[in-house]
């Protein structure tokens, strides 16, 4: 069981957030005096398909994050195991996530929008050039710090391209990817590299310009159906403020 005040050699500090598999910790590094962010999975027991899983995920992320050093991707410093609690050890940011904003209300200008973008494209370049596909690309995986810059994370589903591992995606209950945010390629469960990430972007795109998502439906069946299949209203028809010339960009990038 995690303890309420150590992991390992780190001290708890608070609760960030929790999910179905674990919990993310705010925690202070007695060793190098900083501030991290604890990342744990712990599961109902080893013999959970669930918890297994997750927990490859998570190795994952780790081997993802040792090839990655990047001002505009979240740092993974540590991994370890401390009884039946596998986790990760990761920069504390300071600030929210995209989605965060989005779901607020937050509305972004095409010139904030597309700096916004920018930094998430260099570090898909770096990521790239890493051999490093992320495969995860949304509005809950981009952090914006205090001071407006943005860090990439949660490698838990990236691609090694120079290794055997997963490079097919499922839509179902074990998907690899969010639907709504998903290239053609993994709508369909077809092998990806980095142009599905460059879709996602434009996707993410797309919603910051417009204030919704280009594909959209009752259930991801018909989402994945959308993405396949239609050609996505151009953003300046939603929005008339938008500079025409943002719209031939969209529809490149999806």
């Amino acid at each position: 069981m995690v303890s309420l005040d150590k992991l390992g050699r780190y001290d708890i500090v608070r609760m960030l957030g929790k999910g179905s598999m674990g919990v993310v910790y705010e925690a202070r590094d007695p060793f190098l005096d900083r501030r991290v962010a604890i990342k744990t999975i712990q599961g109902p027991g080893s013999e959970s398909e669930a918890a297994a899983e997750y927990e490859r995920r998570f190795r994952t992320e780790a081997r993802s994050a040792a090839r990655l050093h990047h001002p505009n991707i979240v740092s993974v410093f540590d991994s370890g195991r401390e009884g039946d609690t596998a986790y990760l050890v990761m920069e504390f940011v300071q600030g929210n996530d995209l989605k965060h904003h989005l779901e607020r209300g937050v509305r972004f200008s095409a010139q904030s929008a597309v700096k916004l973008v920018l930094g998430l494209l260099m570090a898909l370049d770096h990521a790239h050039a890493q051999n490093v596909v992320h495969r995860d690309i949304k509005p809950a995986n981009i952090l914006i710090e205090s001071s407006g810059r943005i860090k990439l994370a949660d490698f838990g589903v990236a691609r090694i391209q120079d290794t055997d591992e997963g490079s097919f995606t499922q839509i179902g209950a074990a998907s690899l990817g969010t639907p709504k945010y998903m290239s053609p390629e993994q709508a369909q469960g077809l092998a990806v590299d980095l142009r599905s990430d460059l879709f996602s972007v434009g996707v993410v795109l797309y919603e910051l310009l417009t204030g919704v998502r280009p594909f959209e439906g009752d259930n991801q069946y018909i989402v994945a159906n959308q993405i396949v299949t239609m050609t996505p209203i151009p953003p300046s028809a939603i929005n008339p403020d938008l500079p025409a010339e943002l719209d031939p960009v969209l529809a490149k990038a999806l």
